[in-house]
Protein backbone atom coordinates (compact mmCIF):
# COMPACT_ATOMS: atom_id res chain seq x y z
CA UNK A 1 0.00 0.00 0.00
CA UNK A 2 1.43 3.31 -0.81
CA UNK A 3 2.00 6.59 1.35
CA UNK A 4 1.72 10.12 0.63
CA UNK A 5 3.43 12.48 3.32
CA UNK A 6 2.86 16.13 4.21
CA UNK A 7 5.82 16.67 7.07
CA UNK A 8 6.52 19.58 9.31
CA UNK A 9 3.87 21.63 7.98
CA UNK A 10 4.00 24.51 10.48
CA UNK A 11 1.25 26.86 11.47
CA UNK A 12 0.10 29.68 13.71
CA UNK A 13 -2.92 28.69 15.75
CA UNK A 14 -4.83 30.15 18.27
CA UNK A 15 -5.13 26.76 20.46
CA UNK A 16 -5.04 25.68 23.95
CA UNK A 17 -6.19 25.60 27.25
CA UNK A 18 -4.80 28.86 28.72
CA UNK A 19 -6.05 32.81 27.77
CA UNK A 20 -2.84 33.03 26.84
CA UNK A 21 -2.41 30.45 23.94
CA UNK A 22 -5.58 31.35 22.84
CA UNK A 23 -4.97 35.16 22.56
CA UNK A 24 -1.75 35.45 21.44
CA UNK A 25 -1.33 31.86 19.63
CA UNK A 26 1.70 29.64 19.03
CA UNK A 27 3.33 27.46 16.60
CA UNK A 28 1.54 23.84 15.60
CA UNK A 29 3.55 21.60 13.27
CA UNK A 30 1.43 18.89 11.61
CA UNK A 31 2.55 15.94 9.81
CA UNK A 32 0.06 13.87 7.31
CA UNK A 33 0.49 10.65 6.36
CA UNK A 34 -1.98 9.44 3.57
CA UNK A 35 -2.44 5.34 2.85
CA UNK A 36 -3.30 5.66 -0.77
CA UNK A 37 -3.38 2.16 -3.67
CA UNK A 38 -0.71 4.32 -5.54
CA UNK A 39 0.51 0.88 -7.35
CA UNK A 40 -2.55 0.50 -8.23
CA UNK A 41 -4.47 3.68 -9.19
CA UNK A 42 -1.31 5.47 -10.38
CA UNK A 43 -0.75 4.12 -14.10
CA UNK A 44 -0.59 7.09 -16.45
CA UNK A 45 1.37 10.16 -14.85
CA UNK A 46 -1.73 11.85 -14.68
CA UNK A 47 -2.70 14.13 -11.29
CA UNK A 48 -6.09 12.69 -11.01
CA UNK A 49 -4.97 9.30 -10.13
CA UNK A 50 -3.85 10.29 -7.15
CA UNK A 51 -4.22 12.99 -4.36
CA UNK A 52 -3.01 16.10 -4.83
CA UNK A 53 -0.73 17.72 -2.06
CA UNK A 54 -1.54 21.07 -2.61
CA UNK A 55 -5.10 20.14 -2.20
CA UNK A 56 -4.86 18.37 1.16
CA UNK A 57 -2.09 21.21 2.09
CA UNK A 58 -5.19 23.93 2.01
CA UNK A 59 -7.59 21.84 3.24
CA UNK A 60 -5.14 21.74 6.33
CA UNK A 61 -4.28 25.07 6.25
CA UNK A 62 -7.82 26.34 6.07
CA UNK A 63 -8.83 23.93 9.21
CA UNK A 64 -6.11 24.97 11.79
CA UNK A 65 -6.82 28.66 10.52
CA UNK A 66 -10.79 28.47 10.89
CA UNK A 67 -10.86 26.40 13.86
CA UNK A 68 -9.84 26.76 17.27
CA UNK A 69 -9.76 24.17 19.98
CA UNK A 70 -8.45 23.54 23.62
CA UNK A 71 -7.04 20.45 22.88
CA UNK A 72 -4.64 19.59 20.11
CA UNK A 73 -6.12 15.76 20.25
CA UNK A 74 -9.75 17.60 19.65
CA UNK A 75 -7.91 19.50 16.52
CA UNK A 76 -6.68 16.13 15.15
CA UNK A 77 -9.93 14.31 15.71
CA UNK A 78 -11.95 16.48 13.32
CA UNK A 79 -8.74 17.32 11.53
CA UNK A 80 -8.77 14.01 10.37
CA UNK A 81 -12.52 13.30 9.75
CA UNK A 82 -12.38 16.00 7.65
CA UNK A 83 -9.37 14.87 5.15
CA UNK A 84 -11.18 11.56 4.89
CA UNK A 85 -14.47 13.33 4.15
CA UNK A 86 -12.71 15.70 1.57
CA UNK A 87 -10.62 12.95 -0.26
CA UNK A 88 -12.62 9.57 -0.01
CA UNK A 89 -10.25 8.11 -2.29
CA UNK A 90 -7.59 7.97 0.87
CA UNK A 91 -7.77 4.58 2.82
CA UNK A 92 -6.53 5.93 6.02
CA UNK A 93 -4.64 9.18 7.69
CA UNK A 94 -2.05 9.27 10.31
CA UNK A 95 -1.57 12.71 11.67
CA UNK A 96 0.83 13.88 14.20
CA UNK A 97 0.78 17.14 15.79
CA UNK A 98 3.42 18.96 17.79
CA UNK A 99 3.15 21.96 19.69
CA UNK A 100 5.22 24.03 21.14
CA UNK A 101 5.65 26.75 23.85
CA UNK A 102 3.80 24.93 26.74
CA UNK A 103 2.84 26.32 29.52
CA UNK A 104 4.85 24.00 32.08
CA UNK A 105 7.85 24.61 34.33
CA UNK A 106 10.35 22.47 32.85
CA UNK A 107 12.77 22.25 29.98
CA UNK A 108 11.02 20.25 26.41
CA UNK A 109 10.84 21.04 23.06
CA UNK A 110 7.23 20.13 22.34
CA UNK A 111 4.40 17.73 23.26
CA UNK A 112 3.20 15.54 20.40
CA UNK A 113 0.33 13.62 19.76
CA UNK A 114 -0.71 10.86 16.83
CA UNK A 115 -3.73 9.39 15.97
CA UNK A 116 -4.96 7.28 13.23
CA UNK A 117 -8.39 7.59 11.20
CA UNK A 118 -9.50 4.75 8.57
CA UNK A 119 -12.67 4.42 6.07
CA UNK A 120 -15.16 2.29 7.93
CA UNK A 121 -15.36 -1.41 5.51
CA UNK A 122 -18.98 -0.13 4.61
CA UNK A 123 -17.74 3.20 2.68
Amino acid sequence: MGKICLNNMVFHTYNGVFDAERQLGQKLEIDCLMTYPIEEQVQDDDLHETVSYADVYETIRQFVSQHHYKLIESLANHLGKQILRDYPQLQAVHLNIRKYNLPIEGVLNNAEIEVDFHHEQND
